[in-house]
């Protein structure tokens, strides 16, 4: 664990019954004139946008819609939008959407001058500096897009995704409000749901983990463990929904204090190469990293066990072995594929894999286990 540790937190969190209705008031106390609202075609398609949009409206000030951002987009794709950004001359964003949507607006906040590009960042984050304040309303469980300084693109040259990482892109404002997440297709639910689980897990284990980061990773880890089964399976269930906002934000935060692990940093080229959506490439990889794992995390998932599972197991390693089991079973049970036959990745293409993987340093150094291109090969392959 470390010994020095910080946490960034968004300048306020608005949650609870309509809370989409302070967007007026956020608007109104930063003198917004010119207002970016970055969205997708699916979000607007949806009705989504159409929640926030009605104070938006209400609020009277000038604004524009930008949502020609595909799922998963890569860093010309994030680009585009920024530009149109910065040539409207907003001098405020409220982003409404999954994690691209978020980290699109986020970099955008960075980038309003035209000094630096998206492509810039990749190869020096810290250079840029926050020049336009963000208001982020999540449509998914899942992401914690909100409340990181993280940007995810991708990097077709590389075959591979990768995390611009910079403080100043934490969120302003953060609403989160479970009418957005009413309608969530399960499908989504489920893959955005196990992201969140793995963002609380992967930080609690995390060789950054400290006490800001345990905090949030344990209490998000209860809260997804014990509600993403009934957010997915029942439309009405909003009790669980909610919780399973507050548990994606709650793993959002142990990001900032702690970092993800080997299931992300293995996942990255899933999505880089083959589009694979990143909640399903996290769950395909989630519990063969964990058994990798649980040699050196055992006492931490026995302490996760007895978190969120509370069960009746008696042991460090009976508790950590049910752990392990319980995730796998939540995969299973949410229909979310664990294999990459599924989506036609062929064994030839292994070797390329654990070099793309094996570049994912920034969180490879995260994992207690020390992870070689042997033991990455291994992990792949269980599941080809």
């Amino acid at each position: 664990m470390l010994t020095k540790y910080t946490l960034g937190m968004p300048q306020q969190v608005f949650s609870g019954e309509d809370a989409l209705s302070n967007i007026p008031d956020v608007l109104a106390a930063e003198g917004v004139k010119k207002l970016a609202v970055f969205t997708d075609k699916g979000i607007q398609g949806a009705g989504l946008l159409d929640f926030p949009m009605e104070y938006v409206k209400k609020s009277g000030v000038d604004y524009v819609v930008l949502n020609d951002l595909p799922p998963e987009p890569t860093y010309e794709q994030a680009q585009k939008l920024v530009d149109q950004c910065k040539n409207y001359g907003a001098d405020f964003i409220l982003a409404v959407g999954g994690g691209s949507v978020m980290d699109t607006a986020k970099l955008s906040s960075l980038l309003m001058t035209g000094q630096y590009t998206i492509k810039d960042l990749l190869d020096d984050p810290k250079k840029a500096h926050k020049y336009v304040k963000t208001l982020t309303v999540p449509t998914t469980a899942g992401t914690g897009a909100e409340a990181t300084p993280n940007a995810i693109v991708g990097v077709p040259e590389r075959q591979l995704k990768i995390g611009i990482v910079n403080n100043a892109m934490i969120s302003d404002y953060v609403i989160l409000d479970s009418v957005m997440i009413k309608r969530l297709p399960r499908k989504i639910a489920a893959a955005t749901g196990i992201d969140a689980l793995a963002h609380c897990i992967e930080c609690f284990t995390s060789t950054k983990a400290n006490p800001f980061s345990d905090t949030f990773a344990l209490e998000g880890l209860d809260l997804i463990m014990n509600n993403l089964i009934p957010a997915c399976d029942d439309p009405e269930a909003m009790k669980a929904k909610t919780a399973m906002q507050i548990g994606s934000f709650y793993g959002g935060v142990a990001i900032t204090a702690s970092g993800t692990t080997a299931v992300h940093a293995l996942s990255y080229p899933l999505g880089g190469k083959y589009h694979i959506a990143h909640g399903v490439s996290n769950a395909i990889l989630l519990v063969p990293v964990m058994k990798f794992n649980e040699p050196e995390i055992r006492p931490l998932l026995a302490k996760a066990y007895d978190r969120s599972i509370r069960g009746n197991a008696s042991t460090e390693e009976a508790k950590s072995r049910a752990m392990i089991e319980r995730m796998g079973e939540m995969v299973e049970h949410l229909d979310i594929p664990k294999s990459l036959k599924d989506f036609g990745v062929p064994e030839s293409d292994l070797d390329s894999l654990v070099e793309a993987g094996m570049q994912v340093t920034r969180l490879l150094v995260n994992n207690r286990r020390k992870v070689t291109p042997e033991d990455a090969r291994a992990i792949y392959s269980e599941i080809m």
